[in-house]
């Protein structure tokens, strides 16, 4: 009932920036809460940062003071501004969200890869 796209990611040197976006349609639907994990190989996935329908957000220990999720509920979009950025944070960046009308089923989008050299 929602689907997920992620864009953004690329190649970057250490110290670098980008910017993730994912754009959620919901067939009618409305987003409540919207997130930003990530997996790298061989590792499980985990928090990067989660925000509420009310702009409250929760960041994972590793991207505290370095990354910072943002909402635009007009455009059913998440962003991830991701700052200082260090060979660690490679990975696979996922989104996921669920709805108001079905709180607590989460969906994912298909991820976008991130690569930070050295």
């Amino acid at each position: 009932q929602v689907q997920l796209v992620e864009s953004g990611g690329g190649l970057v040197q250490a110290g670098g920036s980008l910017r993730l976006s994912c754009a959620a349609s919901t067939s009618g639907f409305s987003i409540n809460a919207m997130g930003w994990y990530r997996q790298a190989p061989g590792k499980q996935r985990d928090l990067v940062a989660f925000i509420t329908s009310g702009g409250s957000s929760t960041y994972g220990d590793s991207v505290k003071g370095r990354f910072t999720i943002s909402r635009d509920n007009a455009k059913n979009t998440v962003y991830l501004q991701m700052n200082s950025l260090k060979p660690e944070d490679t990975a696979v960046y996922y989104c996921n969200a669920d709805l108001i009308e079905f709180r607590g089923i989460f969906y994912w989008g298909q991820g976008t890869q991130v690569t930070v050299s050295s």
